[in-house]
């Protein structure tokens, strides 16, 4: 395993600093943080309830420091079923003991089944309970991607099971553990990575009311578009193909608060709407709630509730 100088740390907590939009005087401070992922002395336990594992596959894709660096040089990740070498009772042991130690961090992917807590289960045990003891034993808990945050695509209207995002069902259960939510389907890997060292060093970053990091999702889509001068002269795009303002192709970065459009997917390759199509509002917390909501049907903007 290579092993980094503080040089190193300075260089990539600086990259890493910058992505978070915190300027060179964070720098300090976010490699500090990743030098304590990499020493090990900062446990993370990684949870999926309800979820596709979408924001497992958008984690591999961080860029500074790479999937590869993070998983074996800095994040000590004592468990995640979908990327665990171990299986069945070995993988079940290694979570239960990572637990009873605690002074995790806990990271949570997916809804939580309340309605039908053995809806989803691992290792024959409820993730309703899994999430329950992980919580009370961890330093704080992370709801990554809109599942964990909201309730997401299985809490949509008609759903079975009862879902609910992560920290209301800590709320539900009288767990004060600080959570916080990275919403996205799927999130970004800076805002999990940068969130990590960024709770690890400094402290809770600074929430918004859906506590939400400021940092990442403090301000509109809309506000941070390419296609805004666009916007402000009224030239609409009537067709996909076309050049101009998508609002009135049901665009929501009119109500969605995230940086997508700074930040960049697919290690910086591209964006919705720099791709040319509609922001689907998918950090939202009204994403796929209602049984009727189109991700692409004229007028849709203007009906949404802000986000």
């Amino acid at each position: 395993m290579k092993q980094f100088d503080r040089r190193e740390f300075m260089r990539m907590g600086g990259q890493l600093a910058l992505a978070m939009g915190l300027g060179a005087g964070a720098t300090p401070r976010i490699a500090e943080g990743l030098e304590a992922l990499a020493s090990g002395t900062a446990p993370v336990i990684w949870l999926q309830g309800q979820s596709c594992s979408g924001c497992s596959v958008s984690f591999l894709n961080s860029r500074a420091p790479s999937p590869f660096a993070v998983l074996t040089q800095f994040i000590s990740l004592r468990f995640h079923s979908t990327l665990s070498t171990a299986t069945g009772h070995l993988a079940m042991e290694v979570l239960h003991k990572s637990l009873q130690e605690g002074g995790h961090l806990l990271v949570v992917e997916g809804s939580i089944p309340a309605g039908m807590p053995r809806a989803c289960v691992m290792g024959e045990e409820p993730m309703t309970e899994l999430v329950k003891t992980a919580a009370k034993n961890a330093k704080a808990v992370v709801a990554i991607g809109t599942c964990a945050s909201f309730g997401g695509v299985p809490a949509a209207e008609n759903n079975p099971t009862g879902a609910i995002g992560v920290p209301d069902f800590l709320v539900k259960e009288g767990i004060t553990t600080p959570a916080l939510r990275l919403p996205g389907c799927p999130a970004h890997p800076d805002w999990l990575v940068g969130t990590l060292a960024y709770v690890l060093k400094v402290g809770l970053p600074e929430l918004d009311k859906l506590a939400r990091p400021v940092m990442f999702y403090g301000r509109l889509i809309h506000d941070q578009c390419p296609r805004f001068a666009d916007y402000e002269r009224e030239r609409f795009a009537e067709k996909f193909s076309e050049d101009g303002c998508l609002f009135k192709l049901g665009c929501l970065g009119v109500s969605t608060n995230a940086d997508c459009t700074y930040r960049h997917w697919n290690r910086g390759a591209n964006t919705c709407i720099k791709a040319g199509a509609p922001c689907i509002g998918c950090a939202s917390p009204t994403f796929a709630a209602k049984a009727n909501l189109p991700f692409y049907l004229k007028g849709v903007a203007s009906v949404t509730e802000g986000a």
